[in-house]
């Protein structure tokens, strides 16, 4: 019996230092866990938690829309960041390996955060909207009802047509003094014209969606009948426009003369591309005179109270009427949001070579930089 009783004593013993050991791993704090955070984050903005003093908040969002806030104004002292999703393993438990890291997303080809202005007469920009064009979902009142995410007064500007010579660069220009960004809809054809437009169409941190290959109508023959066909004309219109601007674009895409083919839109919800027609067209393209652009928008916006903008930067009265309508957008109270995409537009292999194609004088002795073919040897 006292056998019994000295080995349970020996146990008990053993036990309580074990569960003191224990118990000391757990007191020694933060050093004993390890916490992975997975946020949205704005491009420039590093990949960390929030520390434990400032508690994340979810922004909230409609659940049936897919259009997710992403910066408020540019007052906003601190905008709210998304509910992280934590993945928390202990240190100690050498079995359980840790989780892989996420493949990283496509970059965007747009800024997501409102930058600082130092214009005071400018009108800025008061929301940056991200747009996930997973299904292909489609956005503006003219045609589509359900997205219709913008609040009373508040503005998107869009340009069809471009990249164009003069009009686009004095559009651009309108924009950056304004402090405000746009959705350009370019013609591939025209891009592959002038790529050097399309470069700083993107380098100013304007999105940049499609538009076709050569602005055909869909809903007509030959491409009403040949989808095939149909499809040629938009995907190398993607291609040209990711290739002149040698970076990525947005999967936006808005049909030449809002003609919207059901079974085109079935296929670009395959391709995971949104489309736009829109709230307010201008019709600038029929207008002779800038002050008629500017009483078109203004016009239209008083009577719908906020909108889509469409515009062309391929009509000079429309490059020539944009600051005084800017102007007038700010006097009125409108405020300008900008839509970037939630990723950027993959292109097709394909269709890459059909554009190539394109350059009959590209010839394949013209492969020497031109630097090393052309010097300035007196001037």
């Amino acid at each position: 019996m006292r056998v019994v009783v000295i080995v349970f004593a020996g146990l008990m013993t053993l036990g309580l230092a074990a569960f003191g050991v224990v118990a000391a791993q757990r007191a020694a704090g933060p050093d004993s866990l390890i916490a992975l955070a997975v946020h949205v984050i704005s491009p420039g903005q590093s990949n960390t938690a929030a520390p434990a003093s400032q508690p994340v908040v979810a922004q909230p969002a409609r659940p049936t829309t897919p259009v997710t806030q992403v910066a408020q104004t540019a007052s906003a002292a601190a905008p709210s960041a998304p509910a992280p999703t934590t993945l928390a393993q202990n240190a100690t438990t050498a079995a359980t390996p840790a989780p892989a890291a996420p493949a990283p997303a496509p970059t965007p080809p747009a800024a997501k955060a409102i930058p600082a202005c130092d214009n005071p007469d400018a009108i800025g920009l008061s929301r940056v909207v991200e747009i996930d064009t997973t299904g292909g979902p489609a956005f503006g009142t003219e045609h589509f009802k359900q997205y219709d995410f913008l609040r009373d007064k508040e503005v998107v500007l869009t340009f069809d047509d471009g990249p164009w010579p003069e009009n686009t660069p004095m559009v651009l220009k309108a924009l950056k003094d304004n402090c405000i960004k746009a959705t350009f809809f370019e013609i591939g054809q025209h891009a592959t014209w002038r790529p050097d437009i399309a470069r700083e169409v993107a380098a100013a941190g304007m999105t940049v969606g499609n538009h076709t290959w050569s602005h055909k109508d869909l809903a007509k023959n030959p491409y009403a009948k040949d989808i095939e066909l149909a499809k040629q004309e938009i995907e190398m219109g993607v291609s040209a426009v990711h290739m002149a601007v040698g970076g990525p674009t947005a999967p936006f895409f808005r049909f030449p003369d809002l003609q919207q083919p059901p079974d085109l839109m079935t296929y670009l919800g395959t391709r995971n591309i949104a489309i736009f027609s829109t709230d307010i067209d201008t019709f600038d393209f029929k207008l002779r005179k800038p002050d008629d652009v500017i009483k078109s928008a203004m016009t239209k916006l008083a009577k719908n109270g906020k909108g889509i903008l469409l515009m062309h930067d391929f009509q000079h009265n429309t490059a020539e009427a944009l600051p005084e309508l800017l102007r007038q957008l700010k006097a009125g109270g409108y405020k300008i949001v900008h839509m970037v995409p939630k990723s950027s537009i993959t292109t097709l292999p394909k269709y890459d070579d059909m554009v190539r194609a394109q350059d009959k004088y590209s010839a394949s002795n013209n492969t020497r930089p031109e630097s090393s073919v052309v010097k300035t040897i007196s001037e």
